[in-house]
């Protein structure tokens, strides 16, 4: 049943992104394009995710756990390290850089362009790299 729901929410989340076109680099990229010609499309997918995530969250912190899944996990730490500082950076870089972040690459697998594919296959090491680098 988990599995059934992750893949279910896999495929609606690529839907999604698809839909709103966020799979598109050039449609990220006129987003964080402030001085040129800007796009403001993300914002409105962002406040789309919004308007369903924060009463998401409101229902599931009234519940004692969410179904058919263990308890809720909340995050413990809440302070601001370099570790988390440079994820962030990277992860900001490479997106300005490529367009994509992870979900969006994924999900623009399903295109067939190359773009995407050198995007995952660049992706994948980095993922693997950092698994390790955690678990040593």
């Amino acid at each position: 049943m988990n599995r059934a729901i992750v893949l279910l929410s896999g495929a609606l989340f690529g839907f999604g992104l698809d839909l709103s076109r966020m799979t598109d680099p050039g449609r990220v990229l006129g987003f964080l394009d402030v001085a040129g010609a800007w796009d403001p499309t993300l914002l409105f997918v962002m406040a789309g995710a919004l308007a369903v995530t924060v009463p998401g969250f409101a229902w599931l912190r009234r519940r004692a756990r969410p179904r058919p899944a263990s308890p809720l996990g909340k995050p413990e730490r809440r302070d601001l390290d370099a570790r988390l500082l440079g994820g962030a950076a990277l992860f900001g870089i490479g997106w300005g850089m490529a367009g994509y972040c992870p979900g969006p690459g994924i999900a623009a697998l399903a295109h067939g362009a190359p773009d995407p594919v050198w995007f995952v296959a660049g992706m994948v090491p980095g993922m693997l790299a950092f698994a390790r680098a955690r678990s040593e």
